[in-house]
């Protein structure tokens, strides 16, 4: 037992090292153990009753002294010690807090908001800057962004349209499906409330137009007379109120310059290869076949030639497998033969004479109808692409004057009875040929002429489009497709006619310089990806990757003279939009000459996707129209849009050389989409089901293609640092919302796509080090267990 006297003894050394009035160093700053503490083993009373010599109780109140000396400084000691160590401690936190605080900012800096960066305040980006305000935010709503991307309609399990996820094999169904469905078609309406749907990019064909027709409604003054035709034609097209009050009195007129029609009672009677040379050249019509320009695909040479087809018949048809024959659809028959009665009444025709006429009209198109057949028919009996000369067309189908019309046709070039053409249904021609002999030679009809009705009908359908709405609303009887708006129908009918000039003026408004440095280092950064596939043969990938590509622009017309002199002949009317129609149907035939004698394959200025030419990659001009592109746009915005749609549309047109079944496409389409039934709470909801290959595969494309654009970004930030900004937005957030903004894009494979694209952020950013952060739903526990893809 530990005696009191030895209590000194024990403390003496550690008392000794220092001062008590100077704090130890910082490694002794330690509380005392409760063993160390000098604590009294025996109250004052038992000692004074204990019976001790008088020395030996001076030596013990001396000890009790030193005891209570000592005691009270081990307490000061450790008190001060404490009061260190809190201290200590006190600046530790602060320290850590302060550099938490300093990391969290520098994290939040790279990625919500670009310190330094220059903004962007040019028209262009403030109109960006509205539609980024008004989109749902990959990085504020991580949960539920992508469902809002294209609007409340593809969303509501109530209408008709497709909702992603619905028709995969095995998808689960289950109960709660309904109620989510109707909180975020809430939400969706909450947000188109504040006019965020109006914000959200429209389909490329759509947005090309929109650019189009804003440069036709420019009031820029210009001294090009070209210019100045096609936007007069463009504007008398708009101004509906002329076209109304005319009514059908302009189509009358022409009727009469054809020496009128039996229906009206007035006609004089005119060589039929006349009058089908006359509607041929002047107002590109062809009642009885088709006419167009192309190459033989059989000599793979790149010479062009006339081809024939069986037209595009007005009465409603339809194929019988069994019989392997044509004929009139009977239940559209009656519409079709009430629709007719209606434009010869708006014509003037008599009511007695009406039903003969209109009943003539359905027997001779009923006949016309027999002969003809669907294309992939005529694909299997090999009746395409076959090569004639003109005589010997001519031979077996007499009916035509097929040298008179085709010179008519494709005036003022010399055509011979030796040069060939290209038929695509000949048993159709030569049918057609006796049907017309038939009705020309038909006794008892009088003054009727049915095959003279029957062109006049033809050209009306021709000018409907010129006419007022009463024409268009008959011809639309039927048809559940929508009409497109007067702006856009404006804009397609200017482009028929002043192709030439749109050119120009679409050429002179694209930033070359910028729109081929994106072309260039999308396809560097996609090079590596066909490394990864399966390739048919392993000459098909260095083919591939051989391409160059290039912006495509027409021959360059230098001088302005040059192309006034090609509408020089062009005269247009601010209120006449039907006299300025039939002048773009002449327009048309110099068009089809063109095709005929240019060696340079034209390219349609409406085309929005590009093309393989030989060893080229041909990008269209159209395909950077606003607002998928601008010069001014930080390239953030342009890598995210407009690069994100070439590497897409390049690897589209490079999958039919990759096998079908490459385990690079499959792995990436299933680590997608597990990511998706994750976030959407779909998971093990119900039996193994997986995607398609085609819907693999297409997962695949827009997955690559986004990996793709963001690193050519990078690398792009890498060549050249500097990059302006929208609203202080980091650099790569403002590339993933622009792209989020661009996935309602409707191409050919959209049907394929079984999730938003916009999801696609989220996957990519999953543990990825393309992103500054990643995109986890608080509530999705399995998040963090999810593969990189």
């Amino acid at each position: 037992m530990l005696r009191m006297s030895e209590t000194p003894i024990e403390l003496e050394p550690q008392l000794s090292v220092q001062p008590l009035s100077q704090p130890e160093p910082e490694r002794g700053l330690q509380p005392p153990l409760l063993s160390q503490l000098p604590v009294p083993t025996q109250g004052p009373s038992e000692a004074q009753q204990q019976a001790q010599p008088q020395p030996e109780l001076q030596q013990l109140e001396l000890e009790s002294n030193t005891e209570q000396q000592l005691g009270n400084g081990a307490n000061s000691l450790w008190i001060k010690r404490q009061r260190l160590l809190s201290l200590l401690f006190l600046l530790f936190c602060l320290c850590a807090a302060s550099l938490g605080l300093i990391y969290y900012m520098h994290h939040q800096s790279g990625s919500y908001h670009q310190e330094g960066a220059v903004t962007c305040l040019s028209s262009a980006c403030q109109r960006a800057s509205v539609r980024l305000s008004m989109s749902a935010d990959p990085f504020t709503q991580p949960c539920d962004y992508f469902l809002f991307s294209c609007g409340s309609d593809r969303l509501s399990v109530d209408n008709g349209g497709r909702q992603r996820g619905h028709g995969i094999p095995g998808h689960p169904q289950y109960q709660r499906e309904n109620t989510m469905w109707s909180k975020r078609r809430r939400q969706s309406e909450e947000r188109e409330d504040r006019g965020q749907r109006e914000g959200k990019i429209l389909d490329r064909k759509t947005v090309l137009l929109q650019y189009l027709s804003e440069i036709l409604e420019s009031n820029d003054t210009t001294t090009n007379l070209a210019v100045q035709k096609a936007k007069v034609f463009y504007h008398s097209c708009l101004d509906t109120k002329s076209i109304e009050d005319a009514g059908a009195e302009p189509f009358l007129k022409l009727i009469q310059k054809l020496g009128g029609w039996a229906v009206s009672g007035q006609f004089n009677q005119n060589d039929f290869n006349a009058t089908l040379s006359l509607l041929m050249r002047d107002y590109a019509t062809f009642p009885f076949f088709n006419l167009y320009v192309g190459k033989d695909p059989n000599d793979g040479t790149a010479k062009r030639y006339i081809q024939i087809d069986q037209p595009d018949l007005l009465i409603p048809i339809e194929w019988n497998n069994r019989t392997e024959k044509s004929r009139s659809n009977a239940q559209m028959l009656f519409p079709f033969l009430e629709s007719c009665q209606k434009y010869v009444a708006l014509l003037g025709a008599p009511q007695n004479t009406r039903m003969i006429h209109v009943g003539m009209f359905i027997s001779l198109s009923s006949e016309l109808a027999v002969a003809s057949s669907p294309l992939p028919y005529r694909l299997s009996k090999g009746q395409l692409h076959q090569r004639m000369t003109i005589k010997e067309l001519q031979s077996q189908s007499p009916a035509i004057d097929w040298l008179r019309c085709l010179q008519a046709a494709f005036h003022p070039l010399h055509l011979t009875e030796d040069d060939h053409v290209l038929l695509h249904n000949l048993p159709y021609i030569v049918q057609m040929s006796r049907i017309i002999n038939k009705w020309l030679n038909r006794p008892n009809l009088g003054t009727s002429d049915p095959l003279h009705t029957f062109m006049v009908l033809n050209l009306l359908h021709t000018l409907i489009p010129a006419m007022d709405s009463r024409f268009s609303e008959i011809k639309a009887m039927g048809n559940s497709e929508e009409e497109p708006p007067r702006w856009k129908h404006c804009v397609l009918e200017t482009e028929r006619g002043f192709d030439t000039v749109l050119t120009h003026l679409l050429r002179d408004r694209t930033e070359h310089r910028e729109a081929e440095k994106i072309i260039q280092n999308i396809f560097s950064s996609l090079k590596p990806t066909l490394h990864e596939l399966s390739w048919a043969d392993q000459k098909s990938m260095k083919k591939a990757e051989s391409l160059i590509p290039r912006l495509w622009a027409t021959k360059k017309i230098t001088d302005k003279a040059e192309l006034e002199l090609l509408f020089s002949k062009v005269s247009v009317s601010a209120h006449t939009f039907f006299s300025n129609y039939v002048q773009l149907l002449s327009m048309r035939q110099k068009r089809r000459n063109k095709l005929l004698t240019e060696e340079d394959e034209a390219v349609d200025i409406l085309s929005i996707t590009p093309f393989r030419r030989s060893d080229e990659l041909i990008f269209p001009l159209g395909m950077f129209a606003p607002p998928l592109f601008h010069p001014t746009y930080p390239r953030a915005m342009n890598y995210g849009v407009i690069g994100f749609l070439i590497a897409k549309d390049i690897l589209h047109l490079l999958l039919p050389d990759v096998y079908a079944h490459s385990e690079s496409v499959h792995a990436v389409g299933e680590c997608v989409w597990a990511h998706y039934l994750t976030v959407t709470e779909k998971a093990g909801t119900g039996g193994a089901f997986s995607l398609s290959a085609a819907q693999q595969q297409e997962v695949w494309v827009q997955y690559s293609a986004l990996k793709i654009a963001l690193q050519a970004y990078h690398q792009s930030l890498l060549n050249n640092p500097s990059d302006t900004s929208i609203s202080g937005i980091s650099h790569t957030r403002l590339f993933l919302t622009s792209f989020s903004q661009v996935n309602c894009d409707s191409d050919t494979y959209h049907e394929f796509m079984p999730l938003e694209p916009s999801f696609l952020i989220t996957a990519i950013c999953a543990k990825s080090h393309l992103c500054p952060t990643s995109l986890e739903c608080p509530n999705k526990t399995q998040q963090d267990l999810l593969q990189k893809c």
